[in-house]
């Protein structure tokens, strides 16, 4: 029997182009099957459904790139690792994605899978989109993504914004109040922008959905001068949506759009243009954040790296150790330029700690796909990373070598670095604690505290709470960050201290009492905290009952129940009273 002729490089760079293409198409697909669900979710006040589908949405990359995978080995079989079938693979690719709106998703998507096939080490740009292939997007939109009110007094023009099913807004039969709640949200936003004759209010089209809210999202335009603008909507009975809250100005969105926050889901197709114009509203958040913030954490990923290479370019100073406490489990270090920090497991882990490689990934893992509730630090995973070995400062560079030699090695000129977390540099608490007034440091022992609360009705234990583990973010908001003991608080069993019966009892160096490995003991918090003086008074006053297990265990048991508290990503003071 006569077996059919080997396919040519082209032949078989197209097949394989046309498959990454089908994959891509069917990833979309379903990833805006699962966010177009969010609005019905959300009407329907089906918050269960809701994190299920934004658990589904998180994996669902993965899953669609294991299939492809295992086709494109397949199809290439012996020669799965030749390049020049690559090469032409990518130039194919790059073609049949030009057409499309997302074709910068694309082309991250064609990286992922360039990446499993050839674990590259830094970036080969014959084979992975290295820089976009595009100068412009290749195929803009034939729609606006804003919709424009004007010519009415500002309540009425909030009515058409929240009303208008051409845009944004919800039918006005889904409302309750919405006149009072119009009145009450003009009057806010009066006091804070001067309104002339030419005013405006632009929003996009898309809402903006997370957890149990949703978001429309704008700008308020008087005499061209623009401020950034919110309207932050809730679903809490029977009776109808209200308008929660107004945001105004780019701190109060750029707080929305945290890196510490789950991702929204929002149906927009157009994801460049939609990036950009965010952008606008918020010039200090990278477009890695933005994409990163509406579910595209892969392309996110693209968008920083190309980032840093370029910072790497235009910089000359080198990565050191970053401040704070030397980790028992990380090795930690940054570039004081750019702000990131660098977090790389340790070959072994200091005593006491008991935990292996494998227990920390998890716990990142356990982050990424969990709600983080305003207050974890989201880590972003790079593998084979290569960076100029003369851009680190030497005693780092031998201590990663040295400590890290699992991980990290040198190669002629360049170090390479096998599996790293990246996560935005915070300022650590005990540093700031060592320095800051007062006042600033009532309000960090305050909000440290509250953060462990938001952490705890999201069912996380933060495990190790002495300060070093927490950061204050420019925003001035209290960030956990260290995860080698973070576990679900369901998990934990929170006992009173036992009380000693005995002097000896009393002296002993060791517990006298038994204590199982999820035993916590709340009333032991304290001896493993310090805070300044007035800002420990003032903690105890405001969350004196994190001390106390009973506090503890009440909020097990309405997480059992199933009674999911909302931990809402804007502060009190925003909320209209209506």
């Amino acid at each position: 029997m006569s077996h059919p002729p080997p396919l040519t490089d082209s032949r078989l760079a197209a097949l394989s182009a046309e498959e990454a293409r089908k994959a891509l198409d069917d990833y979309e697909a379903r990833f805006d099957e699962i966010t177009r669900r969010a609005r019905d979710r959300f009407l329907a006040r089906d918050w269960k459904g809701s994190y299920e589908d934004a658990a589904e949405r998180l994996r669902l990359y993965a899953r669609v790139l294991d299939g492809l995978t295992n086709r494109v080995k397949e199809l290439m079989g012996a020669r799965l690792n030749e390049r020049a079938v690559w090469r032409a693979t990518k130039a194919v690719y790059s073609s049949l994605i030009a057409p499309l709106i997302r074709w910068e998703v694309g082309e991250s998507f064609f990286n992922s899978l360039t990446r499993r096939v050839f674990a590259t080490e830094g970036v080969d740009q014959a084979i992975e989109f290295v820089d976009a292939d595009f100068d412009a997007p290749p195929n803009a939109p034939d729609f606006e993504l804003t919709q424009v009110y004007s010519g009415a007094p500002l309540p009425e023009l909030i009515w058409k914004a929240l009303t208008d099913e051409q845009g944004a807004g919800l039918a006005e039969d889904c409302w309750s109040d919405l006149c009072q709640a119009a009145s009450a949200a003009s009057d806010r936003i009066l006091g804070e922008i001067e309104m002339r004759d030419s005013t405006r209010l632009e929003i996009l089209r898309h809402v903006f959905y997370r957890g149990r809210g949703a978001y429309l999202v704008g700008r308020m335009v008087a005499n061209e001068e623009a401020t950034p603008i919110a309207f932050c909507l809730r679903h809490p009975d029977e009776s109808g949506l209200t308008l929660d809250a107004v945001l105004i100005g780019e701190s109060d969105l750029a707080i929305l759009f945290s890196y510490t926050r789950a991702y929204f889901r929002v149906d927009a197709p157009a994801t460049y243009g939609l990036v950009q114009w965010l952008r606008e509203l918020m010039p200090g958040k990278r477009v890695a954040d933005l994409y990163n913030a509406i579910g595209y954490n892969r392309h996110s990923k693209t968008e920083f790296y190309r980032d840093f290479v370029r910072h790497l370019e235009s910089s000359s100073d080198r990565f050191v150790t970053a401040e704070g406490t030397r980790g028992m489990v990380m090795i930690v270090f940054t570039l004081p330029s750019y702000d990131v920090v660098f977090k790389l497991i340790r070959d072994r882990f200091d005593a006491p700690k008991e935990s292996d490689r494998g227990d920390v990934m998890g716990r990142y893992r356990m982050v990424f796909e969990h709600d983080r509730a305003g207050r974890l630090v989201e880590a972003h995973e790079f593998e084979h990373l290569r960076i100029a070995s003369d851009r680190f400062e030497p005693s780092l560079l031998a201590d990663l070598l040295r400590d890290a030699g699992n991980t990290v090695r040198a190669d002629g000129d360049d170090v390479v670095i096998a599996h790293a977390y990246v996560e935005r540099r915070v300022r650590p608490l005990n540093l700031l604690f060592r320095e800051c007034d007062d006042e600033t440091a009532i309000a960090a022992a305050c909000d440290y505290a509250q953060s462990i609360k938001d952490l705890a009705a999201s069912n996380i234990f933060a495990g190790d709470l002495l300060t070093k583990n927490f950061g204050l973010t420019r925003r001035g908001r209290v960030v956990f960050y260290d995860y080698d003991e973070l576990c679900p608080l369901t998990d934990c069993n929170f006992r009173e201290l036992p009380q000693s019966q005995s002097y000896e009892q009393e002296m002993a160096a060791e517990p006298w009492y038994s204590v199982r490995p999820n035993d916590i003991f709340p009333e032991e918090f304290l001896r493993f905290l310090s805070f300044p003086e007035p800002a420990l008074t003032v903690m105890m006053e405001r969350h004196g009952d994190l001390f106390r297990p009973e506090y503890w265990r009440g909020v097990q048991e309405e997480l059992r129940a199933g009674n999911l508290p909302e931990i809402l990503p804007y502060a009190g003071e925003r909320r209209l009273r209506v």
